[in-house]
């Protein structure tokens, strides 16, 4: 298995001052550049202090001048909101200056709020999400370029620097829905699963992906799918299923409508029964082992509810995995 972690810049009743936020999370991010960790999915949000990171480029740069090993991922960029050719641009330089380390995951983004501000109509999100990678992916692959689509058009532009990986970063796109799997295995792109999504609910939508790729003429076979999970781990069952309730509900206050996401019953219960994987670090283990197992987790991007369970999971459960 590989192992990464979806690094949040969470501010939770902002009990302390910003930059201290980030210091923390960039602390945590050379411990995992030192453990084994494969990449740091550094996540992108607006207007909101559940994740008080608005530009990955930027917060990536900084990840990489502090580290050697860690790949930098994008978890991921709300491409909808963007220029194509700027993204394009400033993903290319952050792989360079990254000595080759990033990997790009793109999605279109679901919160009413940041496509107000943005003046961007939620209608439109997913077609405009469709061409901007579709631009990014040409305008680094071609030495220059000529589209002509819905929402943008460029006549033989050339879009500079190239990434230093060839033909491009790896990529994957955010996919939580049945419509998202097919458009992504029809396209041929690789997925990012979960993390609000229920273990059994995630086995079904790779079951479905991996058919939906033989239906296409592709194939599932050496493609990583990295999953993000919520974990929880404290020195006892019961107080690792604190933490999980706690984080359900700060996610449930601060960012996930049970209802659009069409959660029935209490929704914070769903996220500690069939959501979070928590406990000790021996159950955590073995809970990863059963997944594996059961719903082809072979890439765990670990979504810490926690400093200690990111701790905890580095000095205790990943050596053993």
């Amino acid at each position: 298995m590989k192992f990464g972690i979806l690094q949040f810049f969470s501010w939770p009743e902002r009990r302390q001052p910003l930059p201290s936020v980030y210091e923390r999370a960039l602390q945590r991010i050379e411990i995992m550049d030192q453990t084994g960790y494969d990449a740091v999915w550094l996540t992108e949000h607006h207007f909101n202090d559940y994740s008080v990171c608005p530009s990955i480029p930027v917060m990536g740069a900084y990840a990489a001048a502090r580290t050697r090993n860690l790949r930098i991922g994008t978890g991921v960029t709300l491409a909808a909101f963007y220029h194509p050719l700027r993204l394009a641009e400033e993903l290319a330089l952050l792989d360079i200056l990254s000595g080759g380390r990033v990997n790009w995951g793109a999605g279109r983004g679901f919160d009413p709020k940041e496509f107000q501000t943005f003046l961007v109509p939620m209608e439109q999100s997913m077609a405009r999400f469709h061409e901007v990678v579709d631009i990014v992916l040409k305008a680094w692959t071609n030495e220059r370029l000529t589209y002509h689509g819905k929402f943008f058009s460029f006549e033989d532009v050339e879009v500079l620097p190239k990434p230093l990986q060839q033909p491009h970063p790896p990529v994957w796109m955010a996919a939580g829905s049945l419509e998202a799997l097919q458009w992504a295995a029809a396209a041929g792109h690789s997925v990012l699963m979960g993390p609000h999504a229920s273990h059994e609910e995630v086995g079904r939508q790779r079951e479905f992906y991996d058919q939906q790729l033989d239906h296409h003429g592709y194939t599932s076979a050496g493609r990583e799918i990295p999953t993000a999970r919520l974990l929880a781990i404290a020195p006892t069952d019961a107080e690792a299923a604190e933490v999980a309730r706690q984080g359900a509900k700060w996610l449930l206050k601060t960012y996930v409508d049970p209802k659009k996401m069409g959660i029935v019953g209490d929704p914070v219960q769903r996220y500690i029964d069939s959501v979070v994987i928590h406990g000790t670090p021996d159950r955590v283990i073995d809970e990863i082992a059963r997944l594996r197992d059961e719903i082809h987790l072979d890439y765990l991007i670990g979504a810490p509810l926690s400093h200690q369970t990111f701790l905890s999971f580095t000095d205790q459960v990943l050596p053993k995995l």
